[in-house]
């Protein structure tokens, strides 16, 4: 089992930044691959970026790159979303999510590789 517990959210002017953090408990954070998603009111669940196990490893949904940077701190068990340039269409509840993967390097793009979620944190952009 793992928990997640997002944190961070809030809301921001465009142009401005947020950080989200996932902290994880239950097992070894080393051996979980994780990854952020986002849902707007009205939309689908989206990938938004990625993270292997090691970390060496990072995906990102085309919106956001450039703007958006994935890392993770296996020491401290939390995976971050620095989150810069935010634009109104980027408001969503954000979600984290963990999968247990035996691939160091390896990253998970659909929201059906992920077993574990958290209860999200909302991101609101004003324009």
């Amino acid at each position: 089992q793992v928990q997640l517990v997002e944190s961070g959210g809030g809301l921001v002017q465009a142009g401005g930044s947020l950080r989200l953090s996932c902290a994880a408990s239950g097992r070894t954070f080393s051996t979980i691959a994780m990854g952020w998603f986002r849902q707007a009111p009205g939309k689908e669940r989206e990938f938004v970026a990625a993270i292997s196990r090691s970390g060496d490893s990072i995906g990102y949904v085309d919106s956001v790159k450039g703007r958006f940077t994935i890392s993770r701190d296996n020491g401290l068990n939390t995976v971050y979303l620095q989150m810069n340039s935010l634009k109104p269409e980027d408001a969503a509840v954000y979600y984290c999510a963990a999968k247990f993967t035996t691939y160091r390097s390896r990253y998970f793009l659909n929201n059906y590789d992920y077993t574990y979620w958290g209860q999200g944190t909302q991101v609101t952009v004003s324009s």
